[in-house]
């Protein structure tokens, strides 16, 4: 399997999108924290965001990585990896929602999205097992 143009890959796309809005809301909920710098559950928020970002962008290196590697089994924990990834990013939406976050439209947002990205990695998961990989 030669390595595809990234771009085009409606999963990449989709991992970039997630990346995107994951930064944009880990800065506003971080931004949010010097009003409430002297509350105990800035800190906390503090590290879901910084988890949340690091997460994100860990994403689109994954899938580029399972175009870099020709074994299989390399191919799957890729795979699992960014399945594990995602499951966190919700673990993360949770958090900041129980951690008292007031504008839930920004995490049911990025739900929506992480969402999205899910439906696009299910449909390129297939086709990588299938031994495609390159068609979503």
């Amino acid at each position: 399997m030669g390595n595809p143009n990234f771009n085009t890959l409606p999963v990449y796309q989709r991992s970039l999108a997630l990346r995107d809005l994951s930064n944009a809301v880990a800065g506003y909920f971080s931004h949010d924290l010097e009003v409430f710098h002297k509350e105990k559950s800035a800190s906390l928020r503090r590290v879901i965001a910084d988890a949340l970002i690091t997460d994100a962008s860990l994403i689109p290196s994954a899938i580029e990585n399972v175009y870099q590697t020709s074994s299989s089994s390399g191919k799957l924990k890729n795979a699992t990896f960014i399945h594990i990834i995602t499951r966190n990013i919700l673990s993360y939406c949770n958090g900041l929602e129980k951690d008292g976050v007031k504008e839930k439209e920004y995490i049911n947002l990025l739900r929506r999205e992480i969402r999205t990205f899910r439906k696009s990695f299910k449909q390129w998961r297939k086709a990588l097992i299938a031994g495609g990989g390159d068609s979503q």
